[in-house]
């Protein structure tokens, strides 16, 4: 297990709770041994005006499991992690249904992470791949 303490799937997604997290749709689903889950609505919130799933939304998805998911290996009385970069590749468009994204660590260091996010369809058809670097901070 990756993480700083057990986290229970109710923690995660209370921290999306009254956030444009909340608003769009997105749920945590899954807390594993080493990797985060979460699914988004393609919906009136998500899409762009083609009516397909916006880019941006994709990347919304990909940032908050990373940022949950990097905040979830370290000490949080000591320490907290803010994101330094993001870059998303948009593989396929989805028109409707939900789509799942998958955060697990490429590199947890103590003043950086790069965490890797998949996000598939309902086929479990690669949708979009993302890479969030983050930065480990002290807290003063």
């Amino acid at each position: 297990m990756i993480w700083h303490r057990a986290y229970t799937l109710e923690e995660a997604q209370q921290t999306v709770a009254g956030t444009m997290i909340d608003h769009i749709g997105i749920e945590i689903t899954e807390v594993g041994k080493d990797f985060l889950k979460g699914t988004m609505p393609v919906d009136h919130r998500t899409v762009q005006p083609m009516r397909i799933l916006h880019g941006g939304a994709s990347v919304t998805l990909a940032e908050t499991l990373g940022s949950l998911t990097a905040t979830m290996v370290i000490d949080n009385e000591k320490k907290f992690c803010v994101g330094l970069e993001i870059n998303a590749n948009h593989i396929r468009a989805v028109k409707a249904g939900l789509v799942a994204g998958v955060a697990k660590p490429i590199h947890i260091g103590s003043s950086t992470q790069v965490w890797s996010i998949e996000i598939t369809d309902e086929e479990k058809r690669l949708v979009c791949t993302s890479r969030l670097t983050m930065a480990v901070l002290d807290k003063k």
